[in-house]
């Protein structure tokens, strides 16, 4: 059974592998364009259920829209995950450009360029996300970030070996695959350690989480991963709050970042949900800004 399950994962890895391979070899802007089209056409069809609950979570968030504002805007939100797709097969050439990722008001960036610290880095869903750190390492800093591991260990080393020149500090996996700081990772003991010595971590913290803590996002609760703040809290940490927002439709961004008070009254607790509050009040007014833009295919309600 162990064999069969070996030989079913090394044949996912030579698929991605061909897959990267054809992609790359149309190059950044045609792959990109035809990734675009292709999800905005099928996506709907194919994931008729994530479809479905994207229009079922913009009703929500846009109780006031026509249908066919909310159609629209979920069709945009799949051209822009078709070019995430194919950009994130292509992160080295955005990056080898450096005019292709802007950071909007560079204040806090040259500020703290000379004595970043602890950092904990929360961003969402919103353009290319994974850019969202990229300030921190253009910093000449080693920034870490908790990613999703895939169960796959050959797919799965193989797309943290692409992102590790985003990543200097390693990435901390949350599923059954060890991410590059040690076997147990889905404790926040690493993560904490790892900033507390002065590390700078990145996390997404706006999807469902069924152990967060519920707090206000566009009139309704939802449970929301609190680890970030709690680290900060902590340890003494700044939050930073990033948003990558795409440019146009091509592969070019802008990165804005602001600075998340942290409060450190005697209540720990209140001070934390402060925090996440806060965070999801900023989440929601760059969602409003840029619909098209947010995963809305991701569950955020329970």
């Amino acid at each position: 059974m162990a064999k069969f399950r070996d030989i079913q994962f090394r044949l996912e890895y030579l698929f991605l592998r061909i897959v990267v391979a054809l992609v790359r070899s149309m190059g950044l802007r045609r792959s990109v364009e035809f990734s675009a089209r292709s999800w905005r056409f099928f996506a709907p069809i194919v994931a008729k259920k994530r479809h479905n609950r994207a229009l079922a979570n913009l009703a929500v968030a846009f109780p006031e829209m026509s249908d066919g504002e909310r159609q629209r805007i979920a069709l945009a939100h799949w051209e822009n995950l078709g070019r995430v797709m194919a950009e994130t097969m292509q992160l080295d050439r955005i990056l080898r450009e450096p005019d292709r990722v802007q950071v909007d008001d560079s204040y806090i960036f040259e500020r703290y360029i000379n004595k970043f610290g602890p950092i904990v880095g929360v961003s969402l869903h919103m353009g290319n996300w994974e850019l969202a750190i990229w300030p921190m390492t253009l910093g000449g800093k080693k920034p870490a970030a908790v990613y999703r591991s895939v169960n796959n260990p050959y797919v799965d080393q193989y797309l943290r070996a692409q992102r590790a020149n985003m990543y200097p500090g390693g990435l901390f996996g949350r599923g059954k695959v060890a991410g590059d700081h040690g076997d147990n990772q889905r404790t926040a003991r690493l993560i904490t350690d790892f900033v507390r010595r002065g590390g700078q971590l990145g996390m997404v913290c706006d999807l469902y989480d069924r152990t967060g803590i519920p707090v206000p996002f566009f009139g309704q609760d939802a449970r929301t991963q609190a680890i970030g703040a709690m680290i900060a809290r902590r340890v003494g940490a700044r939050v930073w709050m990033a948003r990558c927002v795409r440019v146009g439709s091509e592969s070019r961004f802008c990165i804005t970042l602001k600075e998340l008070r942290v409060p450190r009254s005697a209540n720990q607790s209140a001070d934390v949900r402060e925090m996440m509050v806060q965070m999801q009040i900023q989440f929601e007014e760059w969602i409003r800004q840029n619909p098209e833009q947010w995963m809305w295919s991701n569950r955020r309600w329970s």
